[in-house]
């Protein structure tokens, strides 16, 4: 399995997440075979619709594999 750290930077607005809310739904990610670009688009898209923040970035770090480390950032708005 790939490992990620997941960094999310936002300014709130009306809303704001819970910290075990988020743990929760990150773990629901631990069995899908998805790529690592998809994770966090999708990591910034559920978050932008549920909080909606004035600006969010969401950035995943990922542990090397076959020797290349991968780093993907998706920023709102």
């Amino acid at each position: 399995p790939d490992f990620a750290t997941v960094i999310i930077t936002y300014v709130p607005d009306a809303h704001i997440v819970e910290l075990k809310s988020l743990k929760l739904y990150l773990w629901g990610f631990r069995d899908q075979g998805v790529f690592h670009e998809d994770v966090t688009n999708r990591i910034l898209d559920d978050l932008v619709a549920t909080l909606a923040p004035r600006r969010m970035t969401v950035q995943t770090i990922w542990n090397v594999r076959g020797g290349i480390t991968t780093t993907v950032t998706a920023s709102h708005p």
